[in-house]
């Protein structure tokens, strides 16, 4: 009798048990940047793929630039907004790290990847992405006014270019933090000196890269004709320029400005469906999603998925950018944001 009991009451334990498990979810959330496309794009194809797949469907929240995303997920740790961040970067990945932002998991695929990349990771997230923080400049405006763009760091405190130069705020942006710790590496304690001589030149700061580069660069209509941008931006005016086969782009990039950018996925701590969040980070680096990265992100795929033509005429990767340590980051970080800011007003 008592073995029946016993039998019984565990028949009932494992099926409570089993009810209760993440694997009746059918939904995520996916955490990510305001430039993520939430629709009718290749990559929110592929979403709906994963769908398919699994029965679980893929909600995106956009949750402002990289920086205030990460905010906005350090203040709320352990009690998550969403199940799975994407577009987490190495500069802002040790503030997430230790505010224990994430539950630590990696790919088994990210085993085939670049190990420095999958290194920056430091166990907890896997890299789904990556590509070069540089400055970038409109060819034609260069042109039509006789003037020769810059091609280093230090030229762009010339006079000869005051009130051409557009940055992003490093507090609220990982392109604007990318670019001042490109800065930080690249002239070590000369940095500050080095950003007054940018604020005398006139440089104008904006809170995201949607509003320097859409807002103030003058190929979008601005009147800028420098921007912090990225090395794969200049593929992007090809494609959606006047003459999508130029030999050509209308943008070019100062290589001696650039700081590369690892983006990563990782499952956030607190997520009621971790076993169902690890699947997502799983599909985020399959070749299925990955192919379509470059031209929807304007970045570079981790996974060695062929590259379409026009970016690999175009975009630009610096062969040994500068960098700081994810140590050297996090042990600077928010005394270089303060400075920067006491700098530029």
């Amino acid at each position: 009798m008592n073995n029946r009991f016993l039998a019984l009451s565990l028949g009932i334990l494992l099926a409570g048990t089993t009810t209760g498990c993440s694997n009746n979810v059918d939904e995520l959330t996916l955490v990510t940047y305001s430039s993520f496309p939430t629709a009718d794009t290749d990559l929110n194809d592929a979403l709906a793929e994963f769908t398919e797949d699994t029965g679980i469907t893929v909600n995106i929240l956009n949750a402002g630039d990289t920086g205030t995303m990460v905010t906005k997920a350090v203040l709320a740790s352990g009690n998550p907004e969403g199940d799975v961040m994407w577009g987490i970067d190495n500069t802002l990945l040790s503030r997430a790290t230790t505010a224990d932002v994430f539950e630590p998991y990696v790919a088994d695929a990210a085993s085939t990847f670049d190990a420095q990349l999958v290194g920056l990771g430091n166990g907890i997230v896997t890299p789904v992405d990556f590509g070069d923080v540089c400055v970038n400049y409109d060819r034609s405006w260069f042109a039509d006014n006789g003037l020769e763009p810059p091609t280093s760091l230090d030229e762009l405190t010339d006079p000869a270019y005051k009130g051409l130069l557009t940055v992003q705020h490093p507090g609220t942006s990982s392109p604007g933090l990318a670019f001042l710790l490109s800065t930080i590496a690249r002239l070590g304690d000369g940095w500050a000196s080095y950003w007054q001589e940018l604020v005398n030149n006139d440089v104008l700061v904006t809170n995201d890269w949607e509003e320097a580069y859409y807002g103030a660069f003058t190929r979008a209509g601005g009147d800028r004709p420098l921007v912090v941008s990225y090395g794969s931006s200049p593929p992007f005016e090809v494609l959606y320029g006047d003459d999508p086969n130029a030999s050509v782009a209308p943008t070019g990039v100062i290589e001696d400005t650039c700081y590369r950018q690892v983006e990563f996925a990782g499952v956030l701590r607190g997520t009621e469906a971790s076993d169902e969040a690890r699947q997502l980070v799983d599909f985020l680096v399959s070749s299925t999603f990955q192919q379509h990265i470059p031209l929807n992100l304007y970045v570079f795929p981790v996974a060695d998925v062929e590259l379409d033509q026009v970016f690999v005429d175009h975009a630009v990767i610096p062969e040994t950018p500068p960098a700081l340590t994810p140590t050297e980051i996090d042990t600077g970080r928010a005394e270089w944001v303060e400075q920067w800011i006491d700098i530029t007003g």
